[in-house]
């Protein structure tokens, strides 16, 4: 699942959540469907960021980067 989709989809879960009005058992279900899309959005991040540091100069100066598109 690409970054960008996993946070929409955490955004909407959180909006619920906060909204008080999803029954109890949904709530759990949500919420662990929300651990899941936090990990996922946790690990998209850290190779984006991996990924931008790949693309330094020798010197330590960035040269730019691109992101990395992982599904």
């Amino acid at each position: 699942m690409p970054f960008e989709r996993a946070i929409e989809e955490l955004e909407s879960i959180v909006k619920r959540l906060e909204e008080g009005k999803v029954p109890l058992e949904e709530s759990v279900a949500i919420y662990e469907r929300g651990e899941a899309l936090r990990n996922a959005a946790k690990s998209c991040w850290r190779k984006r960021r991996r990924a931008s540091k790949d693309h330094a100069r020798r010197d330590g100066k960035p040269t730019g980067s691109e992101p990395l598109d992982v599904d």
